[in-house]
């Protein structure tokens, strides 16, 4: 007869046999390690909707956070549109089962410019965010070619202005079009947003 300890080791092996991600969740001793296992589920999510650019074209922002959201949806994390939370939020991602609370919220963002781009970052950190919540989170659908020169267009903009109470300047991420910022909230937190981009430019297709 097998031991408890071994039948539980059988049992987590299956588990992320079949859903690695949920097992990286939920093994999550601290916010870095959340945001580490929730960064390779997001991108892996980006990813499905650049590859699918053509069917998407015709989508607004609303139509692709859905896309968003039901690829985001795996086992162990409840995600949400139009959640309240001071307001009605793009995306709101909840840790199933998790304690402390593991809540990121996001906007998401057809791009049109640096100042669109931060007008999502105002309304996630100044409506929406309690202070209470992981990093946060601002996509930008870019439907504009050289999504690489206008996500560094974003970053310059924040490193020139500051905006909302930025600490310093933004910081590299390890994910493409992917970057970092900290800001000081209303909280008194210092909290940190992820800022990623979607290549969803189509030749014949936006500027």
């Amino acid at each position: 007869m097998s031991s408890p300890d071994s039948s539980l080791l059988a049992l987590v092996e299956r588990i992320r046999a079949k859903a690695p991600e949920y097992v990286d969740l939920m093994a999550a001793e601290s916010e870095a390690d959340f945001d580490k296992a929730f960064d390779a589920i997001l991108e892996r999510s980006l990813h499905h909707l650049e590859t699918n650019g053509k069917n998407l074209a015709s989508l607004d922002e609303n139509g692709l956070t859905a896309v968003l959201a039901g690829a985001l949806s795996v086992p162990g994390l409840s995600v949400s549109q139009e959640a309240n939370s001071n307001g009605h939020v793009d995306i709101t991602i909840s840790a199933n089962y998790c304690s402390p609370m593991r809540k990121k919220l996001g906007e998401a963002k057809v791009y049109g410019g640096p100042e669109y781009h931060l007008k999502g970052l105002n309304q996630l950190l100044a409506r929406y965010s309690t202070g209470h919540e992981c990093r946060g989170l601002v996509i930008a659908y870019v439907k504009q070619q050289n999504i690489k020169g206008l996500i560094e267009k974003v970053r310059d903009k924040m490193d020139a202005d500051l905006p909302e109470h930025q600490q310093g300047k933004t910081m590299d991420h390890p994910c493409k079009w992917h970057f970092l910022s900290r800001h000081l909230h209303s909280s008194g937190e210092v909290l940190e947003v992820g800022h990623a981009g979607c290549n969803l430019h189509i030749d014949g297709h936006g500027a």
